[in-house]
């Protein structure tokens, strides 16, 4: 029984080797496995620390933009304020003339029976200076005939060139 007892720690023994050389290794494989978690933690590290410069690069600029959109708004409602204040100006010249030009018609349909009788008048000086005007150049023609039968009646009668003697 003894030797049961030798091969039992024997076989313990054996078995512990076993498990010692196992474990060994396992923990071999994971160191190995740790050491790259190691390296790839250390390279996201680097990669977050770029990232995170970035980041603020970036904030910078839309910090940057938000200023710059801001004042352009600034100055974009200062430009609105002033074509409103235009176009107000141009909605009081529109309403004059509007009521300038009411005015002018509501004079003109007051006086538009003198209106009227000055264009009537107007045409009748018109036709009148015509009438007088014919009745002249009439004249003129007249007198310048008159003329002209005077003249022609005044001239001699041609003579003949040669005349005959009578010797």
């Amino acid at each position: 029984m003894e030797i049961i007892l030798y091969l039992s720690v024997a076989l313990i023994a054996i078995a512990f080797v076993v498990l010692v050389v196992y474990l060994s290794n396992t923990l071999k494989a994971l160191q190995e496995t740790m050491e790259s978690v190691s390296g790839t933690l250390e390279g996201l590290e680097t990669q977050m620390q770029g990232i995170t410069t970035e980041t603020a690069l970036l904030l910078q600029k839309t910090n940057a933009l938000a200023e710059d959109l801001q004042v352009k708004s600034e100055s974009l409602n200062t430009v609105v304020e002033a074509v409103k204040g235009v176009g107000g100006s141009i909605q009081k010249v529109n309403t004059t003339i509007d009521q300038v030009t009411d005015r002018v018609q509501i004079a003109a349909n007051e006086h538009n029976p003198k209106i009227a009788q000055a264009v009537q008048w107007g045409n009748v000086c018109i036709e009148l200076f015509n009438r007088w005007k014919a009745k002249k150049a009439e004249r003129e023609a007249v007198q310048q005939q008159e003329e002209l039968q005077d003249e022609y009646l005044s001239v001699p009668a041609p003579e003949t060139r040669y005349q005959r003697s009578h010797s």
